[in-house]
């Protein structure tokens, strides 16, 4: 408990300060995104990685809290996709590259033993996924950052459940950093959070998530694992649908844009329709974190057998709902994605 308290209140300190030192640095070097029409520093996450490593190792290193093998491939293996991420801060990347990368990476987590080698692939496709929607609600000030901190609390808490302490620990500190990066990263947002900290929390999380449920039915794991990250996965496939069903030359290459950057493009996300509807940012964050919540309680309450298959059924609703529901609302230009400055 007391290593806890002092792993989670360092990794959030260690973040915060971080992300504060490297703002000036950053806007020198050209690592910026444009939004609301300024250069924003895009090293949050980048902060948050550095944080989440260097404490979870430093619990491995003292022999306080050793990871295990199966966490320190995930860590090794979060921490490649990160600098893909970096790489995509810093110069163009093509989308196709953070694929194959990801999917490479999570190859190497995948616990074939336990399911099997279809299992393996569908898994390593779903981490893909789930690592591509988070770089995709990295759109607006706070989301992202607010949904990872739910869902690694909510990974963490499956983690606990199926007694893995060192994965557990690994997602408390997770969430303790992008707290911290958080504390920056709230609307009017001094940094960002950038494709570095997305991928590496999309990839953390759902990576930890599918060994949580390794072994279990697999309709059962299926459900469990949408639950943690519904929100994540509606706001991709939301764009997806807006970039299938563009019309006219113009919309093409906006669709092109939105499908080929898993959700960068033009294409409002989420919180870009909630503004439309007329919330204020920090509102449209709230409300994309209390369905992040309601998701990930659902899901950790059916992961510990307190609810069945019908809870998750009403989640998959509300998200089919908000996507049907969002993809009508009538976009407008200037709230499109963030315009992105890369150096090169």
């Amino acid at each position: 408990m007391l290593y806890g308290i002092i792993a989670a209140t360092s990794a959030l300190l260690l973040a915060a300060l971080l992300a504060a030192l490297l703002r000036v640095p950053a806007l020198r070097v050209g690592l910026v995104e444009r939004r609301r029409g300024r250069a924003l520093p895009v090293v949050g996450g980048f902060a948050a990685v550095v944080a989440t490593v260097l404490v979870a190792r430093a619990g491995e290193w003292f022999g306080v809290a050793p990871l295990g093998g199966g966490t320190g491939r995930l860590l090794v293996a979060g921490s490649v996709v990160g600098g893909l991420g970096l790489a995509a801060d810093l110069w163009r990347v093509r989308g196709r590259v953070l694929v194959v990368g990801t999917a490479v990476a999570a190859a190497f987590v995948v616990p074939y033993g336990e399911v099997g080698v279809l299992g393996g692939v569908l898994a390593v496709a779903w981490i893909v996924f789930v690592s591509l929607a988070f770089r995709g609600l990295d759109h607006a000030d706070g989301v992202v950052g607010t949904v990872g901190v739910l869902t690694a609390f909510g990974v963490g808490a499956c983690a606990v459940g199926e007694v893995m302490d060192g994965l557990a620990a690994l997602l408390s500190v997770l969430a303790a950093a992008l707290t911290g990066a958080l504390m920056h990263n709230w609307h009017p947002a001094r940094v960002g959070i950038g494709s570095c900290g997305a991928l590496f929390t999309g990839f953390v999380v759902s990576s930890a998530a599918v060994l949580t449920q390794a072994g279990r039915e697999p309709g059962e794991a299926v459900g469990v694992l949408f639950a943690l990250t519904a929100v994540a996965s509606a706001d991709l496939v939301l764009v997806a649908l807006a970039g299938v069903f563009a019309v006219g030359p113009r919309a093409r290459g906006r669709r092109s844009g939105a499908v080929a950057s898993a959700g960068r493009g033009p294409v409002p996300h989420l919180a870009h329709r909630l503004r439309l509807l007329g919330l204020t940012s920090r509102g449209a964050v709230v409300v994309v974190g209390v369905g992040a919540f309601s998701g990930v309680l659902v899901g950790v309450l059916a992961d510990l057998g307190f609810v069945g298959g019908t809870a998750v059924a009403w989640v998959a609703v509300g998200a089919l709902v908000t996507v049907l529901g969002l993809s009508r609302v009538r976009v407008k230009p200037q709230l499109s994605g963030p315009l992105r400055v890369r150096n090169g």
